[in-house]
């Protein structure tokens, strides 16, 4: 089966959030643990999320993946960007528990001129400040495009920072097909070898998710441009052939495409009429 999802609001809770899912063919969701921005996190009802809780198991939901902000930069320069980044990382996690089994997905950071090296070494001291024993949350580390100086424009980055977290069985990945593309991975033409290369250096055991997007700009390029499913220059037959790899057919799948929830609904229902069971 096909799981399958978009990026949505959070806002009115996640009894609405799993409904309006529902009613765009969806069994998962993605969604902004608070502002994209940054801020203050809504407050979590207990009604409200067992209400969800009882709704997604009779619909046999996937696990979901929640969003950190995109000011969340652990390896920044500025120390007072690096202790926003641990204050909502910490937050985070413990209103996370409130849906356990899920996933909490970032962007591992920009180095902004310290180098690779020392900027991987800060996001390993935070998530080694931050996982705990207990928490059933698992958090991913999404994958990069490249662009200035972002931390996992290669698989090589994202493993070495895995090999340094203790806890690194509450770290797995999430693959971004836009981002990988742009970063230099051609899933169009060569998408056994790049399976191949991310289970050899990385591990596909620790792939959990993916976000499905096209891509505005070409194979790497390094820019971060999302477009919608068949409207890029991945295109909607490799995007076909990603869903029905075995190596991720099974994972939930997000869409992050510049979409209204009517065009969410018509790329659900498209990626679901072209997957093989």
């Amino acid at each position: 089966m096909l799981h399958i999802g978009c990026h949505l609001s959070i806002s009115k809770g996640f009894e609405h959030i799993g409904k309006e899912a529902l009613s765009l063919g969806a069994d998962t969701f993605q969604f902004f643990t608070r502002n994209p921005q940054g801020g203050k996190a809504k407050d979590i009802s207990a009604d409200d999320v067992n209400r969800f809780r009882h709704l997604a198991a009779q619909n046999n939901f996937a696990p979901l993946v929640a969003h950190a902000p995109y000011t969340l930069n652990p390896c920044s320069d500025n120390p007072q960007t690096r202790e926003f980044a641990e204050l909502a990382l910490t937050d985070d996690m413990k209103r996370m528990e409130y849906i356990p089994g899920n996933y909490y997905n970032f962007h591992p950071g920009s180095h902004v001129g310290q180098g690779v090296k020392t900027g991987i070494s800060l996001i390993i001291d935070l998530l080694n400040r931050t996982l705990k024993p207990e928490q059933q949350t698992t958090v991913l580390l999404e994958t990069m495009s490249g662009k200035g100086s972002e931390i996992g424009r290669n698989f090589e980055e994202l493993a070495e920072i895995r090999a340094g977290v203790k806890l690194n069985n509450k770290l797995g990945v999430c693959l971004d097909t836009c981002h990988v593309f742009a970063a230099g991975y051609d899933i169009v033409h060569n998408l056994d070898e790049v399976m191949t290369k991310f289970d050899k250096v990385i591990g596909l055991q620790h792939l959990k998710a993916v976000h499905l997007n096209d891509s505005l700009m070409p194979l790497a390029s390094n820019k971060d441009r999302h477009a919608k499913i068949g409207e890029g220059l991945i295109g909607s037959e490799a995007l076909i052939r990603f869903i029905n790899h075995p190596a991720v057919k099974n994972l939930p799948f997000v869409l992050e495409t510049p979409n209204d929830l009517a065009g969410y609904a018509a790329e659900i229902k498209f990626m679901r009429q072209n997957y093989i069971e």
